[in-house]
């Protein structure tokens, strides 16, 4: 009689007395996950666990993880550009009072922040 598994196609291997399913997961390659990738990560694992736990099963966890990584890092990018321009922080203030240019743009990176983790990784 053969079990729903062997049914199914799948195959068993002998190690010593006992019979191992022959499991694989599948290829997830190489993905390079970044601080917003791991924040994701920690996210759905502490607050979305059936979520998490649906990308685990079916393999996609680390594209997953990965996608949103670098959909922050370019939403990113573009926020803060828009923002600097459209709040005046440009070269002339660098030039001209360094310390106001780095305390707007830090401002401005916090924000941009903020939108990012508020829309990308805790929605």
């Amino acid at each position: 009689m053969k079990s729903i598994f062997e049914e199914m196609g799948g195959t068993y291997r002998q190690v010593g007395d006992y019979f191992i399913p022959n499991i694989t997961l599948p290829d997830d390659g190489e993905y390079q996950i970044g601080k917003y990738g791991r924040m994701r990560h920690s996210n759905l694992k502490e607050h979305r666990q059936i979520l998490y736990n649906n990308y685990v099963l079916e393999g996609a966890l680390f594209k997953h993880l990965a996608e949103i990584d670098q959909a922050c890092n370019e939403r990113m990018e573009i926020i803060v550009f828009a923002m600097s321009e459209q709040e005046g922080v440009t070269e002339t203030l660098k030039a001209a009072d360094q310390m106001e240019w780095v305390r707007r743009m830090n401002s401005i990176r916090n924000r941009a922040e903020e939108i990012i983790l508020t829309e990308l990784v805790y929605a």
